[in-house]
């Protein structure tokens, strides 16, 4: 942890602070439902618990991080991802019962969760996962399904009074799973009998009845659920999202059904906002409006999705753009002397093993295009550019995060390919543009960094007769990509050799617009 007490205090230490007050062993627990693609959303989720449960490490106090995959959970709808002739008769059946999407081996749920679960180990989050499947199953719920039905009216009443909502006479807590047809969202509760450990229900869709234990089949229904499991896990921290936060939601319904139902403090709440997807708005795996973790723990390393998440306090809405955005958070978390950098939420990031690569990123990705991807050319370009003594082994691994990351989100700007002759674009620009590049072509023999070629470039754009910034930045790009914009013009001319850029530069300084 960092020493320097003048420096604002990272949002994960504030709340250590609070929850200390309640004691030095703590359970933080984080839920997600398997009903789609785990997207970077839902590492706000689980990192903003890591990130707690580090930060009470960090002050002496046992934590540990449990992941409760409600894998219970009723298939809802079919969503847009979904064969509806295969899922469509499905409907209310629990994820962990259907089969998994595209006729793969193994079932919905884990379909979902086991890439997002690699993703974990490759983020380096040291969590306990507990499938819900297993929570109920395991009989750790009995105890806390069968007070739930024994203070049924007292529930009732807690939901109508949080909600203004009067819950209906044959309501219960209990969502009975059909032995039949494997509903858990059409069943009615009879009795039950606690002493025998069993439940009587009825099915409504196929009119099946039948006495269970809990561990045979169903689940509490959330509001009473989330506070169920509470007590029966240990919970003492948990982040959540915002939306059961609201007014009447299950954030105060819960903890009034754990206080005065179960016996049990309801936890310290972090309350997060959601990670947004630039230009798609909020992520939801239901909608189809997301980027895997799966997918981008391939493209930039583990310590930047969690700095991504770790840099901003929960409360503040962030926005995920994986563009140009994207390697500009890779070179701040590289870079220790990146413009407003959070060494603290850096700490938080880096849990082990991380291996600053010494290029920033967007450079790298220049340099592996100008090298076609050959390791051996890329390391030569480097070296000619300045950086030197690089770990080979760490350029590799990013290399490969760069070509994934070009084929996948790269805009145009980004992509570079050096025409083998004279772009058309190029014969078509401006006398005054001509000269500069001329002029230009003259100057850069003689230039040997990227500082002093951008340099060259704005004191010619601007020097009398020059054509402009602007005007001179698009006579550069029409003479080596045929286009108007590109990669810094400095670093790309750098990058592909002064005397290769000055060459074309001549060339389309003397080009006629017929020729």
């Amino acid at each position: 942890m960092t020493d320097d007490r003048t420096a604002p205090r990272h949002w994960a230490d504030r709340a250590a602070d609070r929850i200390l007050a309640r004691g030095d062993h703590h359970v933080v627990a984080t839920g997600i439902s398997p009903s789609g693609p785990f997207h970077v959303g839902h590492l706000r989720e689980i990192l903003t618990g890591d990130a707690i449960a580090r930060a009470l490490r960090d002050r002496g106090a046992e934590a540990r991080l449990v992941f409760i995959v409600d894998n219970l959970d009723p298939l809802r709808k079919v969503y847009p991802f979904l064969d509806p002739s295969v899922y469509e008769p499905l409907v209310g059946r629990s994820l962990c019962e259907l089969p998994a999407p595209g006729g793969e081996d193994g079932t919905y749920d884990r379909y979902f969760l086991d890439p997002f679960l690699r993703a974990l180990e490759r983020l380096r989050v040291d969590v306990e996962v507990l499938p819900a499947s297993e929570l109920y199953g395991s009989g750790r719920m009995d105890d806390v399904v069968f007070t739930a039905l024994e203070q049924r009216d007292r529930i009732a009443e807690i939901l109508a009074e949080v909600t203004g909502k009067e819950v209906s006479r044959d309501w219960s807590p209990w969502n009975p799973r059909c032995p039949a047809c494997r509903r858990l969202d059409r069943g009615r509760v009879l009795g039950f009998d606690r002493e025998a450990g069993t439940i009587r229900s009825r099915c409504e869709a196929c009119g099946t009845e039948a006495e269970q234990a809990p561990r045979e089949g169903g689940k509490l229904t959330w509001r009473v659920d989330w506070p169920a499991r509470w007590k029966a896990v240990g919970v003492t921290v948990e982040p959540f999202g915002k939306d059961h936060a609201s007014r009447g939601g299950s954030w105060d319904t819960g903890r009034r059904i754990s206080r005065e139902v179960f016996g049990w403090p309801p936890p310290e709440a972090e309350i997060y906002e959601w990670i947004a997807l630039s230009g798609g708005g909020d992520m939801s795996s239901s909608k189809g409006n997301v980027l895997s973790v799966a997918e981008l723990i391939e493209m930039v390393p583990p310590e930047v999705l969690r700095y991504f998440v770790l840099k901003a306090r929960p409360s503040r809405r962030i926005v995920f753009d994986p563009g140009l955005p994207l390697l500009r958070l890779v070179d701040e978390v590289d870079d220790a002397s990146a413009r407003g950098r959070d060494d603290r939420a850096l700490e938080l990031s880096r849990a082990a093993g991380f291996r600053p690569v010494g290029v920033p990123f967007h450079h790298l990705v220049l340099v592996a295009q100008l090298a076609g991807f050959d390791p051996d050319r890329v390391m030569e370009l480097l070296a000619r550019g300045g950086y030197r003594d690089l770990d080979r082994e760490a350029v590799a691994e990013r290399l490969e995060m760069a070509r994934r990351w070009l084929e996948r989100f790269a805009p145009d700007d980004a992509r570079v390919e050096v025409p083998e002759t004279l772009p058309g674009k190029a014969r078509e620009l401006s006398p005054e543009q001509k000269a500069f590049l001329g002029r230009l072509a003259e100057r850069l023999p003689a230039l040997a960094t990227a500082e002093e070629i951008g340099a060259a470039i704005r004191e010619l754009a601007n020097a009398e007769g020059g054509p402009g910034t602007k005007a001179a930045f698009q006579a550069i790009y029409a003479a080596l990509l045929g286009r108007d914009r590109g990669p810094r013009a400095a670093e790309f001319i750098a990058t592909l050799g002064p005397e290769r850029a000055a060459a074309r530069f001549r060339e389309a300084a003397e080009a006629g617009v017929d020729g």
